[in-house]
């Protein structure tokens, strides 16, 4: 029993290095110290949180969450073991895991403001992957919109052809302002939007008749089926020097 005893106040006083040391931002030596007073008292949650916390600061987060853990296996209304395991799993990503740990620090310590900013952050987070997870196509499902357009059937008579006019228009309009990005990326909305509406229009009035391209014609022309970059740029410097494409 005295023997007990003595190691518990041992594993305090390296306890107090260990913070000491900690607070010099010397975390490697830190995590030293709190391991010896570990191994004289392994039933004191501190030990084991402060540890994982020294851990964290050295990025070395897998060990952060195991020494975490241990100090909840030990007392499971320790705060801090959930909000050491809980940082860990927020710097690796594991939005939903950190998020859990910080629920559990803000049921046992609803007035924490630190608790409810990180609360906060992981709910944005998790909202953030739901709404991608939603959203998101599998590799082998997604297709390109240029190359799901038949442009052969398009300029054909409208009777006979095999998308009607204003689709056709529309489904070009897509792939011209998705080529668009690629060549000088993202754009605002609203000139996203703006691109979109004035192709179409102009494909609707150029499309009301059928005829083939003139050979002295020289603006931009698709060659065979695909929308290539060099017909975009092409397009591109026509709008911008005021110049009419064919209606073909």
């Amino acid at each position: 029993m005295e023997a007990e005893n003595s190691n518990v106040l041992r594993a305090e006083e390296i306890k107090v290095q260990a913070n000491d040391a900690f607070k010099a931002r010397k975390y490697a030596l830190a995590i030293d110290l709190y391991t010896r007073a570990i191994e004289l008292n392994n039933d004191n949650a501190v030990y084991w949180a402060n540890r994982a916390f020294a851990h964290t600061k050295l990025e070395e987060y897998g060990s952060a969450i195991q020494d975490a853990s241990k100090a909840i296996e030990i007392d499971p209304k320790y705060s801090k073991g959930y909000y050491r395991r809980g940082a860990a799993y927020l710097a690796m990503g594991k939005f939903k895991e950190a998020l859990k740990d910080f629920q559990q620090v803000k049921k046992i310590c609803p007035n924490d403001p630190d608790a409810s900013k990180k609360l906060k952050e992981c709910e944005k987070a998790v909202m953030k992957l739901k709404f991608e997870e939603a959203i998101s196509i599998p590799e082998s499902q997604r297709i390109s919109v240029a190359d799901s357009i038949d442009f052969r059937s398009i300029g054909t008579n409208p009777s006979t052809s095999s998308v009607s006019t204003q689709v056709a228009v529309a489904a070009v309009a897509v792939a011209v302002v998705a080529a668009i990005v690629m060549v000088v990326g993202p754009a605002p909305a609203t000139v996203v939007a703006a691109i979109v509406v004035m192709l179409v229009v102009l494909g609707a009035c150029w499309w009301d008749t059928f005829s083939e391209v003139e050979p002295q014609y020289s603006g931009a022309r698709i060659e065979g089926d695909v929308v290539t970059l060099d017909f975009v740029k092409k397009m591109m410097d026509d709008f911008k020097n005021q110049k009419c494409l064919h209606r073909r």
